[in-house]
């Protein structure tokens, strides 16, 4: 059971913390899939984009970028929105590199495109949190990986 909030806590405490399934991590880590990062854009020099050529070049991954320029990068169209990505376009991983005050209107957009394309999982990248949009994420059948990095994961897993 939860414990009781302070006086003056105003924290939603109706649903517990997330906590990431280390299976559900194997699982992303060693499938080849398409990845949606979103946040990621052509500039090199951001963690997005570094990680985003790690999880290409080590994992096999293919990747899309979702940034509002909508910027190719790593040589694959860019695109502004889940919403954009052409029909027919499978992606099983949103990968989210974006502010956490973001988050819970990607993880809306990406429950609203799931059928359209396949999407299976959002990995909040580390330093990314929102409770409500991963509990709402996981009540609609998503796998979610949050506050962590597949570079940070991959060694733990000897993959």
């Amino acid at each position: 059971m939860l414990p009781a909030t302070a006086p003056g806590d105003n924290r939603d405490m109706s649903t517990s913390p997330h906590r990431n399934d280390d299976t559900v991590i194997r699982h992303l880590l060693t499938t080849p899939a398409t990845w949606a990062v979103v946040g990621l854009s052509a500039n090199t020099q951001r963690t997005a984009y570094g990680v985003s050529q790690f999880l290409r070049s080590t994992l096999g991954h293919r990747i899309i970028p979702v940034h509002p320029r909508a910027e190719e990068a790593l040589g694959e169209t860019g695109y502004a929105a889940l919403a954009d990505i052409p029909d027919g376009t499978a992606v099983e991983v949103v990968d989210l590199f974006v502010n956490s005050s973001l988050v819970g209107t990607i993880v809306d957009e990406a429950i609203a495109q799931k059928d359209r394309l396949g999407i299976q999982a959002l990995w909040l990248q580390l330093g990314v949190v929102d409770e409500a949009a991963a509990a709402r994420a996981a009540e609609a059948g998503l796998d979610v990986v949050m506050n962590t990095c597949p570079k940070i994961e991959y060694p733990r897993f000897r993959v």
